[in-house]
C-alpha cells in the first residue's frame, strides 16, 4: 500500500504542476493574441487529477476566473475527486 500511495502522490504532484503551467502558458498566449490551449485540454488535465493546479493557475495568472464553466466546473471536478479519493481510502483493504 505504501508504494501505491507514493506513486499516487508523485502522480498528483506532477499532473498539478502541469495544470498550473498549462494555465500560465495559455494566459501568455492570450496576451500575445496567439494560438491558445483548447479549453477541453484544461478540463481533461483537471479530470486527470490536476484540478488543484488548474485552479491555482487560474488564481495566480488571473485567467479564466470569470468564465462560469471554469469558475464552477474546476471546483466541482475537485470535489468529485476528493469524494472518490475518500471512498478509495476508506476501503478496508487494497486489492
Amino acid at each position: 500500500m505504501a508504494v501505491i500511495m507514493k506513486f499516487l502522490s508523485l502522480y498528483l504532484i506532477v499532473v498539478n504542476i502541469c495544470g498550473f503551467i498549462l494555465m500560465g502558458y495559455d494566459k501568455r498566449k492570450a496576451k500575445k493574441n496567439k494560438w491558445r490551449v483548447p479549453e477541453s485540454r484544461m478540463f481533461f488535465t483537471a479530470a486527470l487529477g490536476g484540478s488543484v493546479g488548474i485552479w491555482l493557475g487560474m488564481q495566480n495568472f488571473h485567467h479564466k476566473t470569470l468564465h462560469p464553466q471554469f469558475k464552477y466546473g474546476i471546483p466541482a471536478i475537485f470535489a468529485v475527486q476528493i469524494l472518490l479519493l475518500g471512498l478509495l481510502l476508506s476501503r478496508p483493504y487494497w486489492p
